[in-house]
């Protein structure tokens, strides 16, 4: 137990020590790099991006089937071409701007019967023919919690055919299940020097030209490249006898997207302090036993 405990001290004090560094970013795309970790508390950084951050999804869809008339008089048929069942998941799915500052269902002020703390609402109601689409769930209350993508369909309407439903979007993660993953293609590696000598390597200036970002430092006689921007053109520098290659197993390179739900950005910042809670946790749990 000693052990265990001088071991999960010393991962919690190097997460302390670490550094962060945005080598690129977007709206739905970031990669960074994070000097000063353990294998093992990279791979926790990993998963805690895939399945520790909070989304707002569709968790109930109420279908209001029997006859719908417009403005003009003219009566449709709410029975929809696909099972209920099967239009549910499919807006389960759709990928809704979320905000962070609400609260989980089981942890509201109103003890999960659902209140504007913890759910968003949101209704559909149109009429065929024609496809209705996520951008067809209009939000009941904040204006700013729509849809990420207006364009993903979810079923075809034929004539005199129409849809009504009402559904409760609520925050959740994805350790619970996928509809509230935000992030995909979640990967990292080490960071990888090549240090090319000139006059063993007489095209390095090939290298250059490709890659210049990547150009760590240089002198007369060495340049040496780091693959951290991911160009591609750097990957034939791996079969060269005359390049020597090292990597570090304390500094690691990640990438991700997210679902258009939450910025990349601020899924980044939620991972590295839940990522922290997480640890302290596990600290505590362990001193005190």
């Amino acid at each position: 137990m000693m052990g265990q405990k001088r071991r999960v001290a010393r991962e919690a004090g190097e997460y302390n020590q670490m550094s962060v560094t945005i080598n690129t970013v977007s709206d739905n795309f970031i990669r960074f790099t994070v000097d000063g970790l353990t294998p093992s508390t990279a791979n926790a950084l990993r998963r805690t991006l895939m399945d520790d951050i909070p989304k707002l999804a569709i968790d109930k869809v109420i279908f209001h089937h029997g006859q719908i008339r417009d403005s003009e008089g003219n009566v449709y048929d709410s029975s929809l071409p696909l099972f209920d069942e099967i239009v549910a998941h499919r807006l389960s799915l759709v990928p809704i701007v979320s905000d962070l500052s609400m609260n989980f269902r089981e942890n509201c002020s109103c003890k999960g019967e659902g209140c504007p703390l913890c759910t968003m609402t949101f209704s559909i109601n149109k009429i065929g023919s024609g496809v209705v689409n996520s951008g067809d769930l209009q939000p009941v209350g904040k204006s700013d919690l729509i849809p990420a993508d207006k364009d993903i369909p979810i079923v075809k309407l034929g004539p005199r055919q129409a849809i009504l439903v009402t559904a409760e979007a609520i925050l959740g993660t994805g350790k619970k299940h996928t509809k509230w993953q935000v992030t995909s293609g979640v990967s990292y590696k080490y960071h990888r020097e090549f240090s090319v000598a000139k006059k063993l390597v007489k095209d390095w200036e090939k290298f250059k030209n490709h890659c210049p970002d990547s150009v760590i430092s240089e002198n007369s006689e060495r340049i040496v490249f780091s693959d951290d921007t991911r160009c591609s053109f750097l990957s034939q520098l791996l079969d060269n006898p005359d390049v020597k290659v090292t990597e570090d197993d304390t500094k690691y390179v990640f990438q991700f997207e997210t679902d258009g739900s939450l910025k990349a950005i601020d899924v980044l910042d939620y991972a590295l302090k839940r990522l922290s809670q997480r640890l302290n946790l596990l600290l505590d749990s362990v001193v005190g036993d």
